[in-house]
This record gives structure tokens, C-alpha cells and sequence, in this order.
């Protein structure tokens, strides 16, 4: 469940954000997308009750195997850029993509999540975040170059603090993002071709010890897209990644979207039409449908955290009373009939509490910055 503050939610103006994140859930129903069971509020927070799945995500399964081969790493771009195009086609740019949010099911496949970037919720996602930042790579930057061994110890010293920061890291976002005139849904596109390179050399192209230093890799990618040769990949691995990493108007998904990625010599043998009902390259293996070994442990240090402190409000004097949260209520009735929890062949029922929690009787308005419990 994501619990989000209204007033912060109000006062950082991430309102219309909010709404796009649930619009979206409501909207996409379908298997590469996760399914979410309740939009509700009370007079503080918004609530998002959304399926459990017990595989984690790709940030921790990279951070478990260090590398992937590439017929893994063909099976799970394939099915992330499956994923991409159904929210492509429902009119949305994700932006968001990274490896924390391809979410792993009780079978080992794939489901995007974390849809609050749609239009740009967090920093790394404002150009004016990066304004006063020095785009010019320093002068020795080819003399000395950043060598492999030491990214690869770098980033996964700083991967989970990046992760879990409100400012975030740029490694993912595509280079045109960060410019006034504008950017398409081919962004998202860019941003797989960071991850599948992520699968393949241990770490993402434009890491870096900074996020600053790291803005001015992407920004400069010409000089700064290098495969080590002490990683070495196939040829058309390393074509595929130079496809998705390029200029906008070339990039690869730009033109026809999934269909051009269909023809590419590197997904030659993925079979898209039944990808999903294919056993996935490394098992997932759950104990339980609430088994929660996939994901980090956060320590108990105060049980009673701060978010769910809810402080007497009236509700004249309540966050949104022009209306901002109005109609944020949602009911995905069919989310609890036996048809919709098995669905999905294997998949395990979500666990998302009894009937008796039914957040039905909570109708008002919603915004906030994000929690998990």
C-alpha cells in the first residue's frame, strides 16, 4: 500500500501527478502492469492498495547475480518492452524506467510499476534540477577513465541509497529529457537500453560516484557510451544497446514502437506472443503468497512511524477543499472474484486483507509524498 500526504502533496504542486499514477491503474488492466484494488482517502492521505508480488525487482535480482546472460536478458527486455508499449498505448510516457520498478510475480515475470513520474514527480525528473550543474565533461575525462572494476564496486556500494533517495539518480533518464524542447515517448525507449545494459556489464553506462558527474555522462553520451572490454558481449548485444542509446529521431521504438524492437536480430528467438506462458530464465522460488524474502528488510527502529500518525483534522480545515482530490475513490471490484486470482496460470492469490478492511466507507479527496507498508 502507497500512503501518500495530501498536504505535501499540495504544496509541492504534485497533485495532477498523483491523479496520473491512478488514472493509469485504474485504466490498465492487464497482465504486464500491476494491478491495483482501491484508490481511497481519509482527510490527511491518500491510499493505494495494489497486488503483492512476491519476486521483488530487477534492482535486487542485478544486485543478487551481479550480471545476466543474454539469453536472460533477452527474455526480460522483451518482456519490459511489452510492458512499455501497453502503457504507450493507453497515451502515457512512464519515465521512469529503471530496474526498481519491473516488479517480479510469483512466476518470475514482469510488471511495471511506479507510475507517480508520468509527468515528473521527483527532482531528477525537473530540468531546472539540473540548470546551475555543469554539462561539460572535464578534460581528462578520456585520459582517465572511470574503469570497470571500480564502477562496477562503485554503483553497487550506492545502488540501494540511490534507490531509496527522494532525489534519486539520472542513469536512466534519456539525455533529452533534460532539455527545453521537449522529449516523446521514445525516452522510455532509452531508458531500456540502459537496463539491458545494466543485465549484461554489472552496471548502468553513466554511473558514476556523483549524480552530478553522472548527468554530465548522459548528457555527453557520444564520448561517454563505452563497452569495457573486460565484459565482453555480443555483437548484436552491444547493437541493440546503441540502438536504444541514441539520438531521439534514430532510437530504436521511435517510428512503430514494439514492432521495430520485434525485428531486431537480438530478440530472434523470443516467441512475443507467448513469452508470458514461458517458464522465466531464473526461478523464483516462494515459500508462501505473502513470502516477503525478495525485498529488502527495514528495521523496526519505530514501529509507530510517523506517516500513519494521523492527527485530529476537521474537515473544514482539511487539505484539498478546492476540490483537487474529488473522484479519487476507486473500486476494482472483479480484483476479488475467483476469476481475476486465477488469471494468471500458478499465480498466487494477492494477499490484500480481509473484506472487513473494504476501504468503501472513506470518500473524499487525496495527495502526498509516497510510503510503502
Amino acid at each position: 500500500m502507497k500512503i501518500l500526504r495530501k498536504a505535501e502533496m499540495l504544496e509541492k504542486e504534485q497533485t495532477a501527478h498523483v491523479r496520473a499514477e491512478r488514472d493509469i491503474l485504474s485504466e490498465a488492466d492487464c497482465e504486464w502492469v500491476v494491478k491495483m484494488y482501491y484508490s481511497f482517502q481519509d482527510l490527511i492521505n491518500l491510499y493505494l492498495v495494489m497486488e503483492f508480488l512476491p519476486g521483488g525487482d530487477m534492482m535486487t535480482l542485478l544486485i543478487k547475480k551481479d550480471t545476466l546472460s543474454e539469453e536472460a536478458t533477452q527474455f526480460y527486455i522483451a518482456e519490459a518492452a511489452l510492458a512499455i508499449q501497453f502503457i504507450h498505448n493507453l497515451d502515457f510516457i512512464h519515465r521512469d524506467i529503471k530496474p526498481d520498478n519491473l516488479l517480479l510475480d510469483a512466476r518470475g515475470h514482469i510488471k511495471l510499476s511506479d507510475f507517480g513520474l508520468c509527468t515528473g514527480l521527483k527532482k531528477v525528473h525537473r530540468t531546472e534540477h539540473y540548470r546551475n550543474w555543469p554539462s561539460q565533461l572535464p578534460p581528462d575525462f578520456v585520459s582517465k577513465p572511470f574503469e570497470s572494476k571500480r564502477k562496477a564496486e562503485t554503483w553497487k556500494k550506492y545502488r540501494r541509497a540511490f534507490a531509496y533517495s527522494t532525489v534519486g539518480t539520472p542513469d536512466y533518464i534519456a539525455p533529452e529529457v533534460f532539455q527545453p524542447n521537449g522529449y516523446t515517448k521514445s525516452c522510455d525507449w532509452w531508458s531500456l537500453g540502459v537496463i539491458m545494459y545494466e543485465m549484461l556489464i554489472g552496471y548502468p553506462p553513466f554511473c558514476s560516484e556523483t549524480p552530478q558527474e553522472t548527468y554530465r555522462k548522459v548528457v555527453n553520451w557520444q564520448q561517454t557510451l563505452i563497452f569495457p572490454p573486460e565484459q565482453p558481449i555480443s555483437v548484436d548485444a552491444k547493437a541493440t544497446i546503441k540502438r536504444f542509446c541514441c539520438e531521439a529521431d534514430r532510437r530504436m521504438g521511435q517510428n512503430n514502437g514494439l514492432e521495430e524492437i520485434k525485428q531486431c536480430p537480438f530478440f530472434k528467438r523470443i516467441d512475443w506472443n507467448h513469452i508470458r506462458e514461458r517458464p522465466a530464465p531464473i526461478k523464483i522460488e516462494i515459500r508462501s503468497i505473502d513470502d516477503t524474502q525478495h525485498f529488502d528488510e527495514f528495521p523496526d527502529s519505530n514501529p509507530a512511524w510517523p506517516i500513519m500518525e494521523t492527527p485530529a483534522v476537521k474537515p473544514e480545515n482539511a487539505p484539498g477543499q478546492r476540490g483537487e482530490f474529488v473522484d479519487f475513490t476507486y473500486k476494482r471490484f472483479d480484483g476479488l472474484t475467483q476469476k481475476a486470482r486465477y488469471s494468471d496460470k500458478n499465480r498466487p492469490p494477492a494477499n490484500i486483507g480481509s473484506a472487513d478492511a473494504s476501504p468503501e466507507h472513506l470518500q473524499s479527496s487525496g495527495g502526498g509524498i509516497q510510503t510503502t507498508v
